[in-house]
């Protein structure tokens, strides 16, 4: 049967973290099922509780936004493409930054007395939720003066700071985690233009010795916490060309990070 993670290498370095479970719902029989088989081992929940499945596109009724639909039912339509296979994986991934970004969506459509989600504009708290949604990329940075100064030259663009004579964090002092189902879409055939919405956090020191699973529900959680505040993505995310981090990309050389086309000096309001 035809399954949309067929069309995945997941040999590839910024899938590391969802290499396992990607395996393993490729050889699967039929992957919905596998999907659901995975959502309930993990006992997954939307943001009221209800446990999360995935379910086929047409039980999602025409007049209702597919985020009121999640929020109300737990189910999420899947159509059979990769966008939304790579949506249900950061589902199982990272349920608890998809559950509070549903509930954040899902008061937006509240606020703006629509349940339709399409009648009215986004705002500016809904438009940032969709685009962590769908592109964003977590770079966690020490949380200390090294970390300071990475975080620094990302937010000025000196791109040649951040890869090259800072270059050597990514080999364990600082890590990339791709959240966006967009993003890891677009990653499937990649391109050097490839860029994320970045949601850069300083961590403690004590976090690098977690075990890969330790990681993944650390940040899952801290952030989640985070996205509890009011307004809390706004002006916060910061672009990345992702093929830039130190081992992503071959021919990573001074030419490469001169492409001013990718890596993009800041503009001066």
């Amino acid at each position: 049967m035809y399954t949309p993670a067929a069309l995945i290498d997941w040999s590839q370095p910024w899938l590391k973290p969802f290499r396992v479970l990607g395996q393993r719902l490729s050889v699967a029989d039929d992957w919905r099922l596998a999907l659901n088989t995975a959502a309930q081992e993990r006992g997954i929940r939307n943001y009221q509780g209800l446990p999360i499945s995935f379910v086929a596109q047409a039980e999602l009724p025409a007049a209702t936004a597919y985020e009121a639909f999640i929020g109300n039912s737990g189910k999420v339509p899947t159509r059979d493409n990769l966008h939304d296979f790579l949506n249900a994986l950061i589902w199982l991934s990272f349920p608890a930054i998809k559950a509070r970004l549903n509930a954040l969506q899902s008061a937006e459509l509240a606020k703006a007395g629509t349940l339709s989600g399409s009648s009215k504009p986004r705002g500016a708290a809904r438009d940032a939720a969709t685009i962590f949604d769908e592109n964003a990329a977590l770079l966690l940075v020490p949380d200390n003066v090294a970390g300071q100064a990475l975080i620094a030259a990302l937010r000025q663009h000196q791109w040649q700071q951040v890869f090259v004579e800072r270059g050597h964090m990514f080999a364990g002092e600082v890590e990339v985690w791709l959240f966006g189902h967009a993003l890891l879409e677009k990653l499937v055939q990649p391109y050097k233009a490839i860029t994320a919405h970045t949601l850069v956090l300083s961590v403690p020191e004590s976090y690098f010795a977690l075990a890969d699973d330790a990681k993944r529900d650390w940040i899952d959680q801290s952030i989640a916490t985070d996205l509890a505040q009011q307004d809390a993505l706004i002006g916060r995310l910061t672009p990345l060309p992702v093929l830039g981090v130190p081992g992503w990309s071959g021919g990573q050389d001074q030419a490469f990070y001169a492409d001013t086309a990718v890596f993009r000096p800041k503009r001066n309001k």
